[in-house]
């Protein structure tokens, strides 16, 4: 090893979320030692768009990079390599000289939904769900793909690539045109070929489309080196290399300790979205369901396989009733933000009373897609009493947001034994208790402040030959940072095994009324 070789210490992994873009450092032991957020945004419209700048996302990208190398003033001497994530699904088109065709549409847009509703309720949905493992949905590049075919060819005329989020990142920083295995299989590849399938892309219609497909690059196994005009925006060094990772959920996933030589272990990721998952190890125990929901991702890790179910909100209820008693103190001129009124949420939330309400949390806009697929779904709450204060609204919605995560579970086989829980509210003692014990698991906090960005860089110390194997890296960057294991409360246990049943019976007849609800408002013009 040179001298010059010896400086280079650090590991910069890149999360490029749909609202927050991170730039993270960490020492090669795993050890966080600095980062730098700059916030991202996007539009909305009607007709269901919702759409990103991608030149800003870049310009984001590299003002996160420099606020990185501001706070490590010698970052560009020490940087050793750059990993890349970042937010799932959407479609992000470039031209043949490397240019933004569009705005990229985001996971959220929903534009494609009636595409999506028409085939799922066709023959060729089952056949499409065999070989992808992963459920239709409006979120995805394929159902994007096809709507754009439909209402604006000229836009996919002008484009030569088709990315997603971290791939137009990745392109930024190398001039490389590609994808990692996780993202090509959602909703146009073949999991057990861990690549794209120009069968699937047929089933969907969006063959004409495939030209669009990048390369699929296994950033585990390969880099690329930092172009000589990223170098020049980002202030690193040309040549460093790059690791493309998988898409941000597997890098949470990864870094928040799925991959783990027990046999039965889960991970729970609770940000604005819910993300549950269980890691597979072979093709054959990829465990499909008669709903046809749910994602089966590559797993940086030869042979191994990820299967997640989704669901649109999880914290976006709790901040959605956080703002409304915000909204009614501000009435009497008391002005609180959330993070005021979530210092005592924990003891509040445990003081009320266990299971006294039922509570759907689909509260997003864009309706749910985990462990089914319905836009129209709505949040709902049953059971209210004049009884019923505040704070038992509270518990009633981390109670739907468990049983939200065992209706998951449970689309994917049996429950895990642990589950490793990691996201903006995996602290949250209350949010534990109940996740537990609705579960039935042994519940683990990461205490790993950016398990997306750590995940990235745990590739990239693989691909570089830092760790010869991601089992010996993830006992170095994981391991250390899994709180004790908490054991369920056996006696709320109890009491959330029986109301389960009721949560999915209420939620199975609530979809006719949801599609009411949904035609009404269309017909009043509500968007």
């Amino acid at each position: 090893m040179t001298a010059s070789t010896a400086t280079r210490d650090i590991m910069i992994g890149i999360d490029a979320g749909t609202s927050v873009i991170k730039a993270v450092a960490f020492a090669r032991d795993g050890r966080q030692i600095g980062d730098f957020a700059v916030a991202n945004s996007y539009t909305t419209a009607p007709g269901g768009r919702v759409e990103q700048d991608m030149e800003r996302t870049w310009s984001d990208t590299v003002a996160a990079l420099r606020g990185l190398g501001a706070a490590l003033p010698d970052l560009a001497r020490r940087v050793a390599t750059i990993a890349v994530t970042g937010q799932g699904d959407g479609t992000w088109l470039i031209d043949a000289d490397g240019r933004p065709v569009a705005p990229a549409l985001l996971w959220l847009d929903s534009r494609a939904a009636g595409f999506v509703e028409s085939f799922r309720a066709g023959e060729r949905n089952a056949a499409h769900y065999r070989r992808t493992g992963s459920g239709l949905n409006a979120c995805q590049q394929g159902p994007q793909l096809a709507w754009l075919q439909a209402h604006d060819a000229d836009m996919l005329a002008r484009a030569s690539t088709v990315f997603h989020c971290k791939d137009w990142l990745y392109f930024k920083l190398t001039a490389q045109r590609a994808t990692d295995p996780s993202e090509a299989t959602f909703s146009c590849g073949d999991f057990r070929k861990r690549g794209f399938d120009g069968e699937a892309a047929r089933l969907i219609g969006i063959a004409d489309s495939a030209r669009l497909f990048p390369d699929v690059v296994d950033g585990v196994a390969t880099t690329h080196g930092l172009t000589a005009t990223a170098a020049a925006e980002t202030g690193l060094p040309a040549g460093v290399p790059v690791s493309l990772g998988c898409v941000d959920v597997i890098c949470n996933a990864l870094g928040g300790g799925l991959y783990d030589p027990s046999p039965d272990v889960g991970c729970t990721i609770i940000g604005s979205t819910g993300m549950h998952m269980r890691l597979v190890t072979g093709a054959d125990a990829v465990k499909l369901n008669a709903e046809a929901t749910g994602y089966t991702m590559p797993f940086p890790v030869p042979g191994h396989y990820a299967q997640m179910q989704s669901t649109m909100a999880a914290t976006l209820n709790i901040d959605w009733l956080l703002d409304v008693a915000r909204g009614v103190l501000a009435m009497e001129g008391i002005v609180r933000s959330r993070t005021d009124l979530i210092r005592r949420l924990d003891e509040r939330v445990l003081e009320a009373r266990a299971g006294e309400l039922l509570y759907h949390p689909f509260i997003s806009d864009a309706g749910e897609r985990g462990p089914f697929v319905s836009h129209e779904a709505a949040a709902q709450l049953i059971g209210l009493r004049t009884r019923h204060g505040y704070w038992d609204l509270m518990r009633a919605v981390m109670e739907g947001l468990a049983f939200a995560a065992r209706d998951c579970y449970a689309a994917m086989g049996s429950q895990p034994a642990e589950i490793r829980l990691t996201g903006g509210a995996a602290r949250s003692r209350a949010l534990g208790t109940i996740l537990g014990a609705a579960l039935g698991s042994t519940i683990r906090v990461c205490r790993r402040e950016e398990a997306g960005a750590s995940g990235a860089a745990m590739i990239a110390a693989v691909a570089t030959g830092l760790y010869p194997d991601m089992m010996s890296c993830a006992e170095d960057w994981v391991r250390p940072y899994l709180d004790v294991p908490q054991a369920p409360d056996a006696a709320l246990a109890e009491r959330y095994e029986r109301m389960f049943p009721a949560y999915v019976e209420a939620r199975l007849a609530a979809r006719p009324i949801w599609k009411q609800l949904a035609a009404q408002r269309a017909g009043a013009g509500h968007v």
